[in-house]
């Protein structure tokens, strides 16, 4: 079961405070002080803590993951919150792909059904999750598998035959190999076409790759 049980009564403030969170860098021991040092002095925003240990910022002991310092990238933030979101929250995509606010009752009722919590509770709970939803990268929440255009593909060109017997290389000329007997001779291209995939599991991804290879390089 993927569904993380850790609202906050201040999910409005969520934006202001993972942006102030980018804003500097990741602390020894993320606790209550801190939180308090950053401007978020209400007991309220000490929920923040344990809603980032669920979406794997922190350790049980507030040490700032791998996951919490790819968030301090802002070229990658987005993406680094989706990939958090769909593995924190993962139950809420299996009921559906694209969650938005108009789907708010549904996801308030999962909460409470699986957890038996009080309307207010769980409409806390999933409003917490929309909140961090808004800030997510929306393709990877998608699963957009579109292949990245610069695949990868190196070719190893073997045109060159083998020399004459002295030793010598052929000539190769008007796009024809001339041997020492002056025959022309058609010049054999042979290509090594390397494919390096992703490492992922989602075999969407090789679909989307080998359709896009058949497309442009076979067909």
């Amino acid at each position: 079961m993927a569904l993380l049980n850790q609202p906050t009564q201040v999910y409005a403030q969520l934006p202001k405070f993972l942006e102030t969170l980018r804003a500097g860098t990741a602390p020894p021991t993320f606790n209550r002080q801190f939180i308090k040092d950053i401007g978020f002095k209400s007991s309220n925003h000490h929920a923040f803590i344990p809603l980032l240990k669920g979406l794997g910022f922190l350790t049980d002991n507030g040490t700032p993951t791998e996951r919490y310092k790819q968030f301090l990238d802002a070229s990658r933030w987005r993406v680094v919150l989706a990939e958090a979101v769909l593995e924190a929250y993962g139950d809420i995509f299996v009921l559906k792909g694209k969650p938005t606010d108009a789907d708010l009752g549904m996801i308030q009722g999962k909460f409470k059904s699986t957890y038996n919590l009080s309307e207010v509770q769980a409409e806390r709970c999933a409003r917490t999750f929309l909140a961090l939803l808004k800030l997510s990268d929306p393709k990877t929440i998608a699963h957009d598998k579109t292949p990245d255009p610069a695949l990868k593909v190196s070719v190893d060109n073997n045109a060159r035959e083998a020399g004459s017997e002295d030793g010598e290389d052929d000539e190769v000329a008007g796009g024809r190999k001339v041997d020492q007997s002056g025959t022309a001779k058609p010049i054999g291209l042979h290509y090594n076409i390397q494919i390096h995939l992703p490492a992922t599991k989602d075999v969407e991804t090789y679909n989307a790759i080998f359709k896009s290879i058949k497309e442009h390089l076979i067909d």
